[in-house]
């Protein structure tokens, strides 16, 4: 049906109240109309549909359902058609569970590798992530609902996530940060986008007009709705005016009825409002999720969740080619994780796993000779001698070791960062001391970002399952005996050490804002340039089996090679085509990733493989004009098995345009030569073309509306200071249970804002000024105006939903 006839029969508040959410997770509804609310759920590796008693910051687990692999996992796999399939169970299991938009999937760039929440990530390249994102999208689309890629955009870090001011120079904002979601929006055209907490260059990512109108709806045709992330709204007149369709959660009727006052004070123009909601009623009108609600298979998703699972492992080393196991090995198994998995990411991710594999339970189905277990270490790093002595006097025994490390659930998680990229000291004490008395130890990792392994020498093998899902113990017992043959590979480098990180400095910014200095130079893009040695590269995959590229034969339009499985057993190949132009006239990586392919071979047979390039291929952002240009000349198409494992190479001729060079190789030498590793802020302003705006927080100043809860820390009140120690200690008990309480962490980040936007509409924006009046130090006063504040609010609503009420008795 199409909504958007009913347009000139709303009424200004009732089309105000389209504009914001009725609850925490669905939208308003306009019964005289039959306009109906649409319900949304978190869905990046699963659906995490609330029952009806969700609480108020939305973080409670929900109801059952299947936990695939988390983004960062299936980028591994290289598979466009493996991910429109998964996306295709989330998109089914949403309409089972009543749920019309699925918020996912995640595709910000891992510019660093402590990023909290990179495991709902793809990659730290932007090609790679938009064809991923936009596979997912068709997928979840193809059920009737709608895929709602997030968080638009430069969003990277979780400290003061919704607050920070992102600092990027054009060309990184549009090579970098905007690619990918322009890719998934122009090839998966999803119904939705979910703005992003930060600001950009100085305007929050949801009142941004330059993102929501030029950029989206603009040069990329998104016809769909432009949706705040949760508590993610600072203005939602601004956002309004800026193409933001609907904020959410719910502010009660604070939300709409700011909108009805500034259209009445003459601060906003009704014609917004009438744009956005018809853009939202048109998007209701294309979600068909309504009728019947099929029953789940859980059984035909579990099996799908096991193979995206393995095709998504990557085999890091395997010396004397110790994998595949043989029938009958001696085996011991050791390790927490291969008891209790870690399988997937914590915060609004988590999906509440209708069923979970473990190791143990599915070691039987094998031809092993499992000769016994041993937990091995504490995974929250306590020491345990016992559990470690154990561990070792069984190793002894055994053929060979498969020992189980990874990250534990407090590692990785939305609401903060990581603090290093080490593994626990008890995991990697455990791993010397059994390689002493056994050197045959394949170490099976699970953590869904990279870490550092000084520890490598001490195994033959490692196989990485990132974070597999509620089947990934299977689909590791899989290729750890040969059933599988592994292809996953690398959708993001592995640095040495985190002091090799381009960002590392600068990263998390603890400031008013984030200054991405090393502009595009970001994963495989800066260590390549910069030659950097690195412990795995970015699309770095080994094999059973090898494979031999030949043939190249390359233009403008397209490359094709011939590709051949030289070995014994069939596998599956991902060939990289990168593309550089050495002799730009403007600064470049070293090589950039334009296409891959994969290709399952048999073993002798050989395949003819063909890729034609798009309109991302060639390209750069001109930022003196504004958009994007090809420089005309001689580029090198470079086909590999990684970015580091250059096959074929062949130079072309690309018709385009004569761009001059400037005197920017001068003003900025780091970006030139790729040393960005220590940019000063001098340098960093010239590419950014303006004064740089004050970073650091001034604490002899009042906070303000936009300052969070953890710098209540240096708050006048004392009680304020009292509140935040209560807080803090409460993150800590649940710490150190092992855990983690992610209200908590959200609200330690929360800025003071957030009270006004994710508390139901308990407060509206005068009252959280009142309170921050109490905060700094004015008790009396803040309190005397916080009570004004909450009557006139109580009056303005019951006025505001009585004029409602009536419309609907007239009408």
């Amino acid at each position: 049906m199409d909504y958007t006839a009913f347009i000139s029969e709303l009424t200004l508040e009732e089309k105000a109240s389209l504009l914001s959410g009725a609850d925490f997770w669905k939208s308003r509804s306009v019964a005289r109309l039959n306009i109906p609310a649409i319900s949304f759920a978190d869905g990046p590796s699963g659906i995490r549909r609330q029952a009806e008693d969700a609480d108020h910051l939305g973080l409670n687990p929900g109801l059952p359902a299947t936990c695939f692999p988390a983004s960062s996992t299936l980028a591994n796999s290289w598979d466009d058609g493996l991910v429109e399939r998964v996306g295709q169970a989330i998109g089914e299991e949403a309409v089972a569970l009543e749920a019309d938009v699925v918020l996912g999937p995640g595709l910000n760039i891992k510019r660093n590798p402590l990023c909290g929440r990179n495991f709902e990530y793809y990659s730290e390249d932007p090609l790679l992530a938009g064809k991923l994102a936009a596979s997912c999208v068709r997928g979840i689309q193809s059920s009737g609902a709608a895929a709602c890629p997030k968080h638009f955009a430069a969003n990277s870090q979780e400290l003061r996530r919704m607050s920070v001011d992102s600092i990027v120079d054009h060309r990184a904002l549009r090579e970098i940060y905007l690619t990918g979601f322009e890719i998934a929006v122009l090839e998966g055209k999803p119904l939705a986008i979910m703005s992003a907490y930060n600001k950009i260059n100085g305007v929050y990512a949801n009142e941004n007009e330059f993102l929501l109108k030029r950029v989206l709806r603009d040069e990329w045709g998104h016809d769909g709705i432009v949706v705040t992330d949760w508590g993610g709204s600072n203005s939602h007149v601004d956002g309004v005016i800026a193409g933001s369709n609907m904020e959410m959660p719910s502010a009660g009727f604070n939300s709409p009825r700011e909108l009805v006052e500034a259209v009445r004070s003459g601060q906003l123009d009704e014609a917004h409002i009438d744009d956005r909601v018809t853009e939202y009623l048109s998007v209701v009108s294309r979600i068909s999720t309504v009728g019947d609600r099929p029953a789940i298979d859980f059984s035909s998703h579990h099996k799908l969740a096991r193979e995206a699972a393995a095709d998504s492992i990557v085999l890091l080393k395997n010396d004397d080619n110790i994998l595949p196991l043989r029938a009958g090995t001696k085996t011991a198994i050791i390790g927490s994780f291969a008891r209790v998995p870690r399988y997937q990411g914590a915060g609004s991710s988590q999906v509440n796993s209708v069923q979970i594999d473990s190791t143990l339970e599915l070691i039987d189905g094998y031809d092993l000779q499992m000769i016994g277990f041993a937990e091995g270490f504490n995974r929250r790093g306590l020491r345990d001698d016992e559990a470690a002595s154990a561990a070792v006097k069984l190793a002894a025994e055994a053929d060979i070791v498969l020992l189980y490390l990874g990250l534990d659930e407090l590692a990785e998680s939305e609401g903060v960062d990581r603090e290093h990229m080490r593994l626990r000291d008890n995991q990697i004490g455990l791993l010397e001391a059994v390689s002493r008395v056994n050197p045959r130890v394949v170490v099976v990792l699970s953590c869904g970002a990279p870490i550092e392994m000084p520890w490598l020498s001490n195994c033959q093998a490692l196989v990485h399952g990132y974070l597999g899902g509620q089947a990934g113990a299977g689909a590791m017992l899989d290729v750890l005996t040969g059933r599988v043959c592994p292809s996953g590979k690398l959708a993001e480098s592995y640095p040495i050490s985190y002091q090799d990180v381009p960002s590392a400095d600068l990263f998390p910014a603890s400031g008013y804002t984030a200054e991405y200095r090393e502009s595009i130079y970001v994963g495989y893009r800066y260590y390549d340039s910069a030659d950097k040695q690195v412990l795995f590269p970015f699309g770095f995959g080994l094999s059973y089996t090898k494979f031999v590229y030949s043939d190249i034969r390359a233009d403008e339009a397209q490359v094709s090679f011939t590709l051949t499985n030289t070995g014994s057993v069939a596998g599956a190949e991902i060939a990289q085509i990168y593309i550089a132009k050495p002799d730009s006239s403007v600064f470049r990586p070293a090589k950039e990733l334009k296409s891959y392919i994969k290709a399952s071979l048999e073993p002798g047979e050989s395949r003819r493989l063909s890729v034609r390039f798009d309109q991302f291929a060639f390209r750069f952002f001109e930022y003196r004009d504004g958009c994007f240009r090809v420089e005309e000349g001689r580029y090198t198409i470079l086909i590999g098995a990684s970015s580091r494992d250059i096959r074929l190479i062949q130079d072309i001729e690309v018709a385009g345009e004569l761009v001059e060079e400037d005197a920017s190789r001068q003003r900025l030498p780091s970006y030139y030569s790729a040393d960005v590793r220590h940019v000063l802020r001098e340098e960093f302003s010239r590419l950014y073309g303006q004064t740089l705006p004050v970073s650091e927080w001034d604490r002899t100043q009042p906070l303000g509306y936009n300052d969070t809860v953890a710098q209540l820390f240096y708050a006048r009140s004392r009680l304020a200071r009292l509140v935040l120690k209560i807080i803090i200690k409460l993150k800590k008990r649940a710490d150190d249970k092992g855990e983690p309480d992610l209200n908590m962490l959200f609200i330690i980040n929360i800025p003071f804002r957030g009270i006004a936007k994710m508390l139901g509409g308990v407060f509206d924006p005068p009252m959280v000024e009142a309170l921050l009046r109490i905060v700094n130090g004015h008790c009396f006063r803040g309190l005397g105006a916080l009570i004004a504040a909450t009557v006139k609010k109580i009056r303005n609503n019951r006025r505001f939903a009585g004029k409602i009420r009536t419309t609907r008795r007239a009408l």
